[in-house]
């Protein structure tokens, strides 16, 4: 019997979080499952330059409140190239059914990260989203 790894949607990650540690364990965890880290950024400057510049991130994991100024605005330029963004966050913003797949509310556990994800492939590739998500995901199907 031959095994074919499925081909993931979500492969080129952008990670904005100014929380060193949880920037280091974020990145460590999902390269280990086989994601890129396009990069892991503080700041919103550095991150709205990385969209501008990198045209095939397949998903932005985004913290509101970053050293200078709101994810929101970071949220707001990927939306607009039409990456899908995650909130990582302690408050997820009301703006945030316009701007992303989905909320992620700190703190959560690595699986829930992997979960969400798997949710939004579902979402892409038009199938239904697992009936159970984490209860620190919120998933906006109609991102």
């Amino acid at each position: 019997m031959l095994f074919v790894k499925k081909k993931r949607l979500i492969e080129r990650v952008l990670l904005v979080e100014d929380e060193p540690l949880v920037a280091f364990d974020t990145e460590h965890f999902l390269t280990h499952e086989g994601f890129e880290i396009v990069a892991t950024l503080d700041s919103v400057a550095e991150a709205l330059a990385a969209i501008e510049d990198d045209a095939a991130i397949d998903l932005v994991l985004v913290d509101v409140e970053l050293v200078d100024g709101s994810g929101v605005e970071v949220a707001r330029a990927a939306h607009a190239r039409g990456m899908r963004v995650v909130f990582v966050t302690g408050n997820c913003p009301g703006e945030a059914r316009k701007l992303a797949a989905g909320c992620l509310s700190k703190p959560y556990p690595q699986r829930d990260l992997l979960a969400a994800i798997a949710a939004i492939e579902a979402v892409i590739e038009g199938r239904k989203p697992p009936r159970r998500l984490p209860a620190s995901f919120s998933l906006f199907v109609e991102s």
